[in-house]
Parts: structure tokens; sequence; C-alpha cells
């Protein structure tokens, strides 16, 4: 048997299962999501040429069952379900667990938890709850997966340097592998000190680079999802937004399905600047 636990935006959470608050059933969180196939044609032509398939929003109803030892214990909790799952404050966290497997998804409630009436809705000691949610991105994530670090660089030179110099090149390489049903956005940190560092997904050709320095109490921060795309450089306490500092060729690059070889380079540096990659892997059920 599985359990959900939902965490709104402001940190509180409660738990879907047993007592008080115990499943009854599921409808469309867990694999149930509606595509729309795009396709066009041109004039005269037979039947239409497929572009590709669109996953909709996730939409789900959570039916419970509220147990507690008399009608005051009962309402008490069934407020506390109402404020937990307030639609006004916007998305929280709806976690999936079963066994050593868990799923995470981005959640908002469509309403405020219905309370059906009715004896067998209703009793001294118990309530039945309908509880609406809408995912607007469908997919189940993992939990973060982050790679063994890359050295940042393995070349000729340390900083500090004096030009004219040749520049070295060669950096360090590792594999990842993105488990789930989709190509999955990345986080890459890379620690300096480091000069023009690039990142490189050689199973897809597409690489990030910054032309910068980043020195050594800097952490370069890039950010490849969708709707939160960003170029940070953190110094202490400060966040400087280096987007104009991105190479014109960059990508922000997703770790394609399976097996994915990254390398990092860059033109000069450390030996202590490390670089590491972290995502989640995106799954369209559980």
């Amino acid at each position: 048997m599985f359990k959900l636990i939902f965490t709104n935006s402001k940190g509180e959470s409660v738990e879907l299962y047993g007592h008080p608050f115990r499943l009854i059933s599921v409808e469309g969180l867990l694999g149930d999501v509606e595509a729309e196939t795009q396709m066009q044609r041109t004039p005269y032509q037979d039947g239409e040429e497929y572009i590709d398939t669109i996953l909709r929003p996730r939409y789900g109803t959570i039916e419970l069952k509220i147990t507690g030892s008399d009608v005051v214990d009962v309402e008490a909790k069934r407020r506390r379900l109402s404020s937990l799952f307030n639609p006004k404050l916007q998305l929280g966290t709806l976690r999936y667990e079963r066994g050593n497997e868990v799923r995470e998804i981005k959640a908002v409630s469509e309403s405020i938890p219905f309370f059906p009436d009715g004896t067998t809705n209703r009793g001294r000691t118990f309530q039945k709850a309908v509880i609406n949610l809408v995912c607007p991105n469908p997919y189940w994530r993992s939990l973060h997966s982050t790679s063994r670090a890359l050295q940042a660089y393995v070349g000729n030179f340390t900083l500090p340097f004096t030009l004219p110099f040749e520049l070295g090149v060669e950096g360090d390489s590792t594999t990842l592998i993105n488990d789930g049903d989709m190509p999955a956005p990345v986080i890459i940190d890379i620690h300096g000190p480091t000069v023009n560092p690039r990142v490189i997904n050689r199973t897809t050709g597409e690489f990030i680079k910054v032309n910068r320095s980043i020195e050594a109490n800097e952490i370069l921060h890039i950010d490849t999802t969708p709707g939160q795309k960003k170029v940070h450089l953190y110094r202490g306490n400060r966040v400087i937004p280096i987007f104009g500092d991105l190479d014109h060729d960059s990508d922000f690059f997703f770790l394609e399905v399976g097996e994915n070889e990254i390398e990092h380079v860059a033109d000069a540096g450390n030996a202590s600047a490390l670089v590491a990659i972290t995502w989640q892997n995106m799954y369209v059920g559980v």
C-alpha cells in the first residue's frame, strides 16, 4: 500500500494513509493524464503530418475518511485539512511513497476540500472528505540525484597566471544516467577558481559556457529548468545575475533518457575547482 504526503507552500504537511486521514481512493494522480496530439496538413494533402504530443496538466481526486474520538475532534481535523489544502496558498508538493520508491509532484487544490453529508459520509467519529488537485506540470519526479563531482580543471595552468600563455583544455568527464521517462533539466554548480568554464553533454553535442573568471570564493550556479532558467554567481551572501556572460552558442541542455557523457573543460583553473550536477528523473506515472 502506498501513502501520500502533502506539504503546502507554508511548509505544513499531512500524511494521507491511515488514522486520522485514511485513504479510500485516488483517481487521476498516479498515471491518468490526457494528451494532445499536434498535427498539421498542407492543401490537398491526404491525412496529416505528426508534429508532437503534449501532456496536459494532471487532474486528480483524493477521497479520505477522517476519524476522531468525538464530534469536536473530527471537526478540528476537518478544519486542519481545509487549512492545509487552501487553494490560495498556491503550489505545494505531493509526495508518493511505496517502499523505497519515492516520487514528488507540484500540486495545488482546485477548491476547499469537500465534506459530503449523509449518514454514510458523516458520523460522530468520522467524516468523508474529497480533495481535488491539479498538477500544472504532469510529471512525477524522483528526489534529487547528484553526480559525482567533476574536477573542474585538469590542464596546464593554475591560478594566478600571467599572460601570454597557452591555454590548457583537458577536463574531467563522467557518465550520468537518467532513469526517468523524459529528458531532465539540470542544475550545475561550479566552484572556482576556473576561467571560461564549459560543461558539455557529449551525448547530444550541446554545451553551456560562461565567458568569465570564477574566483576561489565564488560559485557559478546554472539552472536549465524551463520557466526558471538562471545563471548566477554566488559570492558569500551575494547573488549576482551574470546571464550576460553566457556564451551565445550555449544551450540550456537536458539529460537525455539513458546514459549521458558529461565533460567539463576550462581555459585555466585549479585542481580544487569542482563541478556538481544535480537533476530529478521525471516519470509519466507511478
